[in-house]
């Protein structure tokens, strides 16, 4: 009687692990597109009556079809001849800055402007990552360090060539803002699953469409492993990277003629810039230093964060890491299927899929008030776009585009998202319809 009572228990086990099981292999099929090739996306619909998009404010040396994209990176170089032409999936103990021509698929600047204004049949087709050019590379971390006198501190040769090769960064960054003119800076950092060249042209996508008023730059981190644990293996990855991307922000803030410096997240590449966010903020505290004015961050978008939500509560919150912002908008999505699936992975919930369900009485307004963390429901991205949707669907680009445009809060003139009575601001497929007013000049710039 026993052994048949434990027959149906046993079987309840097995039907749970071959869940678990294809869960796993879902999310591998899931986020795998995010490997795939970029093509320019459906223009965000504030731009689709021809109007709104700031041609007129584009630097001059901008208005081109192949502008530089650039790049910092600690993957692994992949030479040919001895010169760097690409980046793997492996990880390098080293950072790496360069630039690649991303071509954007229209004839001239006049064509692409056009294309800009219009829907499906008229969008460009593709996306090309030209030639790249790697210009600094930095020494292996960590640097070689030596204990006197009961302190632990660098060797001053090895401490010397990393400096010089900071300062050249630094330089490359000065020369492109005397060359277009423009003082803020853009970062994109990508998820999992994705190779080099997408995640630039990921960020010429979002570039473009926010009007090329900044230093657009990538970071990106050893992602795309494949197989059945690629994606543990990327996430691993992105812990490896925390360092790195703590040292990008900071050379990009001492730089004098940075003004601010915008950053957008995608899935868990939120995980990777938030903890290097998070070190600093306390770095700069612990110095006396307002985090804000040392960092020079402006507004931090997190678009699907695959993170754990009480991580975010006690390592993020709890070390008000919003201080260091103008605003942060957080993006989710309930019907994101990889997060969903990562949720029954790591047994946790995710905050990019949260609902209301997820924080506590009056906690979205105190985030909202006091902390200016803004939550946005993404409505009706479903299916293969219910992850991906902060690239391709153009509502949610319209809102990212008047985020980083206008430095306007939700809810405003120039940001007419609705309100739920849950407190989390709606964003419908048509936003924002005929309630947005013609921006004929950017606002905060």
């Amino acid at each position: 009687m026993d052994s048949d009572r434990n027959i149906p228990r046993m079987g309840q086990d097995q039907r749970r692990h071959v869940g678990l099981g294809l869960c796993k292999w879902l999310l591998v099929l899931v986020l795998a597109g995010c490997s795939a090739a970029i093509e320019l996306a459906p223009p965000p619909n504030l731009y689709l009556d021809g109007r709104n998009y700031p041609e007129s404010l584009v630097p001059i040396s901008l208005q081109v079809v192949d502008p530089p994209i650039f790049y910092m990176t600690d993957r692994e170089p992949v030479y040919r001849d001895g010169v760097v032409t690409n980046y793997g999936t492996g990880r390098s103990d080293a950072m790496a800055f360069g630039a690649s021509e991303v071509r954007f698929g229209a004839v001239d600047w006049p064509d692409l402007v056009a294309r800009t204004h219009l829907g499906e049949r008229g969008r460009i087709s593709r996306l090309e990552v030209q030639a790249l050019r790697e210009i600094v590379r930095f020494p292996d971390i960590p640097l070689e360090a030596a204990r006197e006198d009961g302190r632990f501190d660098v060797l001053p040769l090895a401490q010397a060539a990393y400096d010089e090769q900071a300062q050249a960064f630094q330089r490359a960054i000065r020369s492109e803002v005397r060359r277009t003119g423009n003082g803020r800076i853009l970062i994109f950092v990508h998820g999992v699953r994705n190779e080099f060249d997408a995640s630039l042209q990921t960020l010429a996508n979002l570039w473009h469409f926010t009007g090329r008023r900044s230093v657009p730059i990538v970071f990106s981190w050893p992602a795309g492993n494949n197989g059945f644990l690629g994606y543990f293996r990327d996430r691993e990855s992105g812990d490896f990277s925390v360092y790195h991307a703590k040292e990008f922000l900071r050379l990009l803030a001492e730089i004098p003629e940075v003004d601010d410096i915008d950053i957008v997240t995608h899935s868990r590449g939120s995980s990777v810039m938030t903890q290097a966010l998070r070190e600093l903020v306390i770095f700069h505290r612990a110095q006396g230093r307002a985090p804000k004015i040392a960092m020079k961050t402006g507004t931090l978008i997190l678009a699907a964060p695959d993170l754990d939500t009480g991580i975010v509560r006690q390592r993020l919150l709890s070390e008000r890491v919003s201080e260091a912002f103008e605003q942060i908008n957080i993006y989710v999505n309930p019907d994101d299927v990889a997060l969903r699936l990562s949720s029954i992975l790591t047994n946790a919930p995710r905050i990019g899929a949260a609902t209301d369900e997820d924080f506590a009485e009056g906690e979205l307004q105190y985030l909202r008030k006091q902390a200016l963390i803004h939550f946005i429901r993404v409505e009706n991205a479903i299916g293969s776009g219910s992850h991906s949707y902060f690239r391709a669907n153009p509502a949610v680009l319209s809102d990212i585009v008047l985020a980083l445009r206008t430095r306007a809060f939700p809810g405003g003139e120039l940001r007419p998202l609705e309100e739920d009575a849950d407190l989390i601001w709606r964003l419908h497929p048509d936003y924002p319809l005929e309630r947005l007013p013609d921006l004929t000049v950017d606002v905060g710039r």
